[in-house]
């Protein structure tokens, strides 16, 4: 799932992961100004189109569908999904080729960096309404096949248990997903002393399989995940326990003490967007739903193997009253 990075990022790693985004910054723009001779944010862009970017998660893709259907059937404008990876969409909202994540998890780091203390190109776009949770889960069925798996205490006592012919011996497995993504899963690992090693299944469709295969036929899996998340309602997963998380305990990503934190999801705009202040921007600054709103969507794409766009159309014509209220008080029909 998503490139993550907590809130408090600090000393060493902060200051890591501000010199490789300045340095892919830089790679980004040369490639940009090189493919079209130009700054891309020298490019008229066309006002009645919406570029927004689509992260390589499933949830992501039921908010951003959601949103696109209604900017083009609703106000009327084009929009442009624009497939790309989380940090990378930064990078394209601060060239100007990309005007809105409509799912920011953190990234603090980021906000420095192009935010209004930094560079002054994206602007915080308050709420979409989802709160985020990442971290361990394993099936209900296995903590009543061994009480307290679902500690770190349990965990590092078992683990055996999870091996795998990938793993070998007594070696457990810890199956990640998309290996892109930024994760603390080492150095919980590392920290706590567990016998694990960590196996991506390469992205997030791939791991929800490999988690359904092994859940029906009952075998132990150990994993990271995260909510929202459609797949919390057909199978009962339960959350590992860390210490919680306290600001600076994720400071080191190779000696993690704690739990992910909690995360308040937000919007984040290319600052030009959002000073023009158009009907798409103010459609979007209005958007919030919930957690159960989006498994809607994502279950219908994921699941159902729906179209995105006609996932989004059906989750519109059902809940009318929810949207109506994003749209600007002049374009309402």
């Amino acid at each position: 799932m998503p490139d993550r990075t907590t809130p408090a990022a600090g000393g060493g790693r902060a200051r890591l992961r501000r010199a490789l985004l300045r340095a892919g910054a830089v790679l980004l723009a040369a490639a940009l100004v090189s493919s079209c001779a130009v700054r891309t944010t020298s490019v008229l862009r066309d006002p009645a189109t919406v570029r927004i970017a689509l992260n390589g998660w499933v949830g992501y893709e039921a908010s951003a569908n959601v949103l696109k259907v209604l900017l083009e059937r609703e106000l009327g404008y084009q929009v442009q999904l624009v497939r790309i990876d989380e940090q990378p969409s930064w990078q394209a909202m601060d060239q100007g080729a990309v005007d809105v994540v409509v799912e920011n998890w953190g990234h603090e780091d980021l906000m420095e960096l192009y935010g209004p203390e930094g560079n002054g190109t994206v602007v915080d776009g308050g709420p979409t309404g989802n709160t985020g949770t990442l971290g361990w889960y394993v099936p209900a069925y296995l903590v009543e096949e061994y009480p307290g798996i679902d500690t770190w205490q349990g965990v590092k006592e078992h683990a055996e248990v999870f091996a795998t012919p990938e793993t070998g011996g007594d070696t457990g497995q810890f199956l990640g997903g998309d290996p892109a993504f930024v994760t603390q899963d080492q150095g919980m690992i590392d920290h706590f002393g567990m016998d694990l090693e960590i196996v991506y299944a390469g992205s997030e469709a791939a791991q929800i399989t490999e988690i359904r295969r092994r859940y029906e036929a009952g075998e132990p899996v150990l994993f990271y995940f995260y909510e929202p998340q459609w797949l919390f309602e057909e199978l009962d997963l339960v959350h590992v326990e860390f210490p919680a998380y306290t600001d600076g305990c994720d400071a080191d990503l190779s000696d993690v003490a704690c739990d992910y934190p909690a995360y308040d999801l937000n919007k984040v705009f290319r600052a030009g967007f959002a000073e023009e202040g158009g009907a798409a921007y103010r459609l979007l600054d209005a958007w919030t739903w919930s957690n159960d709103d989006q498994n809607a969507v994502a279950r219908m794409i994921a699941d159902e193997g729906m179209d995105p766009e006609d996932a989004a159309a059906r989750w519109i014509e059902e809940n009318p009253g929810t949207w109506r209220p994003w749209l600007p008080a002049d374009t309402a029909r």
